[in-house]
């Protein structure tokens, strides 16, 4: 598999660049986890980023990613259908 060198902004790997591995599409996944480990012996606390786009090329499109921190931490709640209103 490929990796792509992505850097992260926020959190606690705040201006780390690391290898994220990339789909067939060549697009790292939309969430990347992190867990820590706690010293009291409880499950660990799991950070959670967001991709987004990096840097903008000169046609306005993105050129590469990026993550940033999710403070909330909450994963994405599933797929997002028309016709399906929130109330």
């Amino acid at each position: 598999m490929r990796s792509e060198n992505t850097p992260f902004v926020g959190g606690p790997l705040d201006g780390r660049v690391l290898p994220v591995l990339v789909g067939a599409t060549g697009q790292p996944p939309k969430t990347y986890e992190i867990p820590v480990p706690n010293d009291d012996g409880r499950p660990p606390t799991v950070h959670l980023y967001r991709r987004a786009p990096g840097r903008v090329g000169r046609l306005g499109l993105p050129r590469g990613w990026k993550y940033e921190y999710d403070p909330a931490g909450r994963p994405p709640g599933g797929p997002k259908w028309p016709w399906t209103k929130r109330r």
